[in-house]
């Protein structure tokens, strides 16, 4: 192994999700923590997307840390990609875990105008609704080589993405629950202090002040309040279950 390898450390904490759950938010507090050491780069998408390129490479991403700092890092896909669990749990059995729950049907509003303007979505959202099934055809086999990638699978899942309990359990079977933090988006930016207070609290590190930001990083423009009641009406109906489960399992709910 490689000496820069030898100095990098493995993560203490992952932050796993949700895409459009205030990842890059609660990233960039963590940046201004100074017992805690981040990459520059967020989501580096080792356990998902780069996992051909081994443990050494995964390493000297902390190199820079020092010895007193906890490290981790941010990768909202990791809790969607079927593969990336035990890719983790093998590396990282004792690793602290945060997941950000958005409103599921906010959730995958917003992700289908990040993709908008991102240029990744050219359909309207009722035909990008209708398509996500045969558009997600074939990611299981897809995902299960080291470097293998399913387009649809990151960028148009936008139902698929909110089902969190198809997601979560999985989780929950490898990590005891001390292990595993579940939180509800809407509290980071309306409660910000009491979410950060959870988060230290979980990362074991020492409490300090709420750092300052500008305004809630990667927000959207707003696009999702033009969307039809009729429409809401009907996400909210297919996502259902979902719903449900947050508030059985974990407590959480969405008006």
């Amino acid at each position: 192994m490689e000496s820069s390898a030898l100095n990098g450390r493995l993560p203490d904490f992952l932050g796993l999700g949700v895409q459009k759950g205030g990842t890059t938010t609660l990233q960039k507090l963590l940046e201004q923590h100074p017992g805690a050491f981040l990459p520059a780069a967020k989501e580096l998408h080792y356990f998902s997307l780069r996992f051909a390129e081994g443990e050494v490479w995964y390493r000297e991403q902390f190199v820079p840390a020092i010895a007193a700092q906890r490290c981790g890092e941010i990768t909202p896909y990791y809790l969607f990609h079927p593969e990336v669990p035990a890719r983790v749990h093998a590396l990282l059995p004792h690793a602290r875990l945060i997941v950000l729950l958005r409103d599921p049907v906010d959730r995958a509003l917003s992700q289908y105008f990040h993709s908008r303007r991102l240029g990744f979505e050219t359909l309207s959202l009722e035909q990008a609704l209708a398509a996500e099934p045969e558009r997600l055809r074939g990611f299981v086999t897809a995902l299960r080589a080291a470097d293998g990638r399913h387009r649809s699978h990151q960028e148009h899942s936008y139902l698929s993405r909110s089902r969190y309990e198809q997601q979560l359990p999985v989780w929950e079977a490898l990590y005891p629950s001390d292990q595993l933090l579940v939180l509800r988006s809407e509290d980071l930016f309306q409660r910000p202090a009491f979410v950060w207070k959870r988060v230290l609290e979980h990362l074991e590190l020492p409490i300090v002040p709420l750092p300052q930001l500008s305004a809630p990083a990667n927000a959207g423009r707003g696009e999702a309040v033009m969307v039809s009641s009729e429409v809401r009406r009907s996400l909210r109906a297919k996502l259902e279950p979902t719903y449900s489960w947050a508030a059985e399992s974990y407590g959480l709910e969405w008006r």
